[in-house]
């Protein structure tokens, strides 16, 4: 008994540590087990996963036929290929004809682990975790090559989580289905490199001017120091960083092996770049034109298509030289050139695209200063101004505002045409408080001025901003004779089978103002060319145009046209500070004549319709013109009977003709005319005093007497009434 009872003490003692672990060894397990069969869900749940993503992906031929974007290919007025944008994928390289340092280049830089991982690299994995828990900002982690393929042809370029799991989940499945070769080789012809390359065949030939089956070392380092940031690190926008960036790519070859030292050590920056035209002047015009089809197309299409455009490479060219030989050191330019149709033949925005792709020409709002003065002189030569009416430049205040002519003179008294030439101030402020700033205002909307304008008495010389090309639209408007002109760029769009998707239909004109009025503000911008403040611009046929300068000498404007041909130019700096030296009759003036000296080369010499065919308003300013056309109200005949408009008879002499007076009635009783006598009427339509055929009350309110405005008097000139206003 005492053996069975020590042994059961020992067994006792035994077990008894065993029970104090107990519960620990239980959790232990029971997390092991349900951790591995978790584990083996996921596993089962993620092989099932990408089993399907596999089974669903398109096959390897249909990779290498899928394309990302639209290309766009751009054609000049003659039809010639000017820029192709979009995508460009140049010609697929097979994996045996990529060159070895090419792959090598692209694999040490993006992914050094990519031949042993099987889609997702478990070190980058690994670091990523690493990051989110510490939040260390010195390590990052990368995606792999599979995974950068996965995104550009199937996913966007979203942080979700949900992304990233799609990303991993498809990038399982190419690498189940797909050899790393063929992996390598989808993804050397699709990624992305900048400025519309798609793969190094495209990318080669944009910045090497060869195929990517010839590429070097340093040719191939440069490539693959592009997919991190194209357009950082692009050869055509900054030498020095994509030199620095090859040298990167490099070092990391060497490191890993994969070059030889000696090969490692070239120079890059002896490399040859393809000077790339496309990326300056021209695009300042496309990145106008090519919104519009957003506008202009029925419905969006992902296919390429052929857009013809209405720019002149010659003049394109021209433009570009006369904006960079004339602007001021420090200063921007601008120029915009309009077809009497409204065709933009040459647009530039500024003096270097690569430079600043921000464009002047169309989105800069500058003050215009006295070229505004278009627009007072249009509306005093609708009021009734001609340009022989003679003015007084004296000092004026208006509303607290005393405007100063530049160089602080006056002429005293001169005609209209002195007073535009010379680009008098003080008269362009009589003008427009005599016309009313509103009108002066509502002129500038009628010809296109889309931005705010002010109604200050300041706005009559330029105070409110405006665009470049709106300028170029108002002043074309006045080339083509008072009717409206619709700038335009883009003619026709067609498909990649030549069906036309677009087609440019000119717009039905509208005319702005009378023929006398555009008569009458030719004369006087031809004036100021021949003889006034813009005689710089002369190309030795006619031209119309106006300078214009603001105060400091902070902007310079030319405006003006020749045989059919608008151009606005336009220079000063970005920040608007002061341009020593800059005004409008100068480096703005000269830049026009150098512009259209070659524009105008092969078209004919037009001379300018000046001649002024006033209306009858301004011809007789006397009461008849108050009363209207006698076939246009009540008259009473010989008899003394009512006659309603247009009843007159033919034979009835009605109203005596200028210089001739009839015979006065002989009175026979009240209210009766002698018989076979005609009543003496004035040129108002009353008859004279003396025995009538009805009595004064009758005739005022059968003739509308009462109702007609008090006659004026005829002077050398008659502004009629003009009112209008403008509500900012």
């Amino acid at each position: 008994m005492a053996k069975r009872g020590s042994r059961r003490e020992g067994a006792k003692r035994r077990t008894q540590p065993g029970k104090q672990r107990g519960p620990v060894a239980r959790w232990l397990r029971r997390i092991l087990i349900w951790g591995g069969a978790l584990a083996l869900l996921g596993a089962l749940f993620l092989g099932v996963a990408v089993a399907f993503a596999a089974r669903s992906l398109p096959s390897f031929h249909e990779l290498k036929e899928t394309q990302t974007g639209q290309t766009i290919v751009v054609h000049a007025r003659d039809g010639t290929e000017i820029v192709e944008l979009g995508p460009s994928y140049g010609k697929w390289i097979p994996s045996d004809q990529i060159p070895q340092v090419m792959k090598d280049a692209m694999v040490s830089v993006e992914d050094r682990r990519f031949y042993s991982h099987p889609g997702v690299d478990p070190w980058g994995l690994a670091r990523a975790l690493y990051v989110s828990a510490t939040g260390e900002k010195r390590i990052s982690a990368t995606s792999t090559i599979t995974q950068q393929l996965a995104r550009n042809v199937f996913l966007n370029s979203n942080r979700s989580l949900d992304r990233k799991l799609r990303e991993g989940v498809l990038s399982l499945a190419l690498e189940w289905k797909f050899s790393k070769d063929q992996i390598l080789e989808l993804y050397l012809n699709k990624v992305y490199f900048g400025g519309g390359a798609y793969g190094i065949d495209s990318a080669s030939r944009k910045f090497f001017s060869h195929p990517a089956t010839d590429l070097t070392t340093a040719e191939a380092a440069i490539i693959a120091g592009l997919v991190k940031a194209p357009s950082r690190y692009s050869p055509t926008a900054d030498v020095d960083a994509a030199v620095k960036r090859a040298n990167v790519v490099l070092s990391l070859m060497r490191e890993q092996g994969r070059i030889s030292p000696d090969a490692a050590d070239v120079d890059v920056s002896a490399v040859k770049l393809k000077e790339d035209t496309a990326q300056n002047s021209v695009r300042y015009f496309t990145d106008w034109a090519l919104p519009q089809l957003d506008i202009l197309l029925p419905e969006n299409t992902t296919e390429p298509i052929d857009v013809w455009t209405t720019i002149d490479i010659g003049m394109q060219r021209a433009a570009t030289a006369a904006i960079k030989a004339n602007a001021p050191k420090g200063a921007q330019g601008a120029l915009v050139a309009l077809d009497r149709d409204g065709a933009v033949l040459a647009l530039v925005g500024g003096t270097d695209y690569v430079t600043s792709n921000y464009n002047r020409a169309t989105e800069a709002m500058r003050q215009p200063g006295s070229a505004w003065k278009l627009f007072v002189y249009l509306a005093a030569l609708e009021a009734g101004y001609t340009p022989d009416d003679r003015v007084n430049d004296t000092p004026v205040t208006i509303n607290g505002w005393s405007p100063r002519n530049s160089g602080g003179s006056y002429a005293g008294e001169i005609d209209v045409r002195t007073a535009f030439a010379y680009s008098k101030n003080t008269v362009a402020a009589q003008l427009g408080n005599e016309v009313g700033f509103g009108t002066v205002a509502s002129m500038a909307r009628r010809f296109g001025i889309t931005t705010p304008i002010q109604t200050f008495p300041s706005m009559v010389l330029g105070s409110s901003e405006v665009r470049v090309i709106d300028m170029a639209r108002a002043f074309a408007a006045v080339s083509a004779k008072g009717y409206s002109v619709e700038p335009y760029g883009i003619t026709k769009v067609t498909a990649a089978d030549g069906k036309v998707l677009y087609q440019h239909e000119d717009p039905r004109p509208v005319k702005l103002v009378p023929d006398y009025v555009a008569a009458g503000m030719t004369d006087l911008l031809q004036t100021a060319v021949n003889t006034g403040t813009g005689r710089a611009a002369q190309i030795g046929r006619p031209v119309a145009g106006k300078t214009g300068t603001t105060s400091s000498n902070k902007d310079g404007w030319f405006v003006g046209f020749s045989s059919g041909i608008t151009t606005a130019v336009w220079m000063g700096r970005d920040d608007a500070k002061p341009v020593s030296g800059l005004s409008g009759g100068h480096a703005p003036a000269r830049a026009f004549s150098a512009f259209m000296t070659y524009a105008v080369k092969d078209r004919p010499v037009e001379q300018f319709d000046t001649e002024l065919k006033l209306p009858e308003w301004q011809l007789e300013p006397d009461d008849e013109y108050y009363y209207g056309d006698p076939n246009e109200y009540y008259y009473i005949d010989e008899q003394g009977n009512l006659v309603e408009p247009g009843r007159r008879q033919p034979e009835d002499p009605g109203f005596p003709v200028e210089g001739e007076q009839p015979a006065a009635p002989a009175p026979t009783g009240p209210g009766q005319p002698q018989p076979g006598a005609t009543p003496r009427v004035t040129r108002s339509g009353n008859p004279a005093d003396g025995n009538q055929a009805a009595s004064d009350d009758f005739l005022d309110r059968a003739t509308g007497k009462n109702a007609a405005p008090a006659p004026r008097p005829a002077p050398s000139r008659s502004p009629a009434p003009s009112g209008g206003s403008l509500n900012n």
